[in-house]
């Protein structure tokens, strides 16, 4: 099936909570700088050590964010899916990417220069307050993140990020299959383990009859004694 390719128009009201906050002129300006762009399954979207020069925002699909570890091992910091801003935290720092971005899926990406986004906030309180609206809640959710992925044991981990998928991607029609398909190493990445421990873990859980797996796709049985186990850690 071939991807239907995504306008800059449909773009923009894919961003309407951001470009609500716009006046007719800044609208103008963005609708002039913008830039449509479809990304495959896998494709680097930004490298560590690269400039920070756009805002980026998922239209279509998901991308994942992470840093290379040790040994080769790579470490997923988030998933952004759609309508996800992404991209800006180390422009804003005066700094290089410190994280690589790749296209988990298929995707369709906008961007806008970021000197363009520091010209119109400068000047759009509204915009600026935007951006540090989602910064405040990145750094809060990765200072969460952080304790949760150094404290909890494997068990629980795994756990809560089976709840964080679940809250954050849904489930299909079924009501209890997790609408994204995480490979082990991926699983294991976002968990902070090794894949032989997620494969177990995962194991352990699908024989307690806490999920059920199948392939990719994982089905969450019992979320209340899954929430349990996380809480547990």
């Amino acid at each position: 099936m071939v991807r239907k390719e995504t306008t800059s128009e449909q773009a923009i009201r894919a961003i309407s909570e951001l470009w609500e906050l716009l006046t007719d002129e800044q609208k103008t300006t963005m609708q002039q700088c913008i830039s449509v762009r479809s990304y495959k399954k896998n494709e680097i979207v930004y490298s560590e050590h690269q400039l920070a020069e756009n805002l980026l925002c998922v239209v279509e699909g998901k991308v994942k964010i992470y840093r290379e570890g040790i040994g080769g091992r790579n470490q997923i910091m988030r998933m952004i899916s759609s309508v996800g801003y992404f991209g800006y935290r180390a422009y804003f720092a005066g700094e290089r990417y410190v994280t690589n971005a790749m296209a988990f899926e298929p995707a369709t990406i906008c961007s806008f220069p970021m000197q363009v986004i520091e010209d119109i906030a400068r000047e759009n309180n509204r915009l600026a307050f935007f951006f540090i609206h989602r910064l405040a809640y990145d750094l809060g959710e990765a200072d969460e993140r952080t304790v949760n992925l150094t404290q909890k044991h494997i068990r629980g981990r795994l756990a809560e990020n089976l709840l964080f998928l679940k809250d954050n991607y849904g489930l299909e029609a079924d009501g209890a299959t997790i609408s994204v398909y995480l490979s082990r190493e991926d699983l294991a990445s976002l968990s902070n383990m090794t894949t032989a421990n997620a494969i177990r873990t995962l194991s352990s859980f699908a024989a307690e009859r806490v999920i059920a797996i199948d392939g990719r796709k994982i089905k969450i049985i019992d979320e209340e004694r899954l929430r349990r186990i996380s809480k547990i850690g």
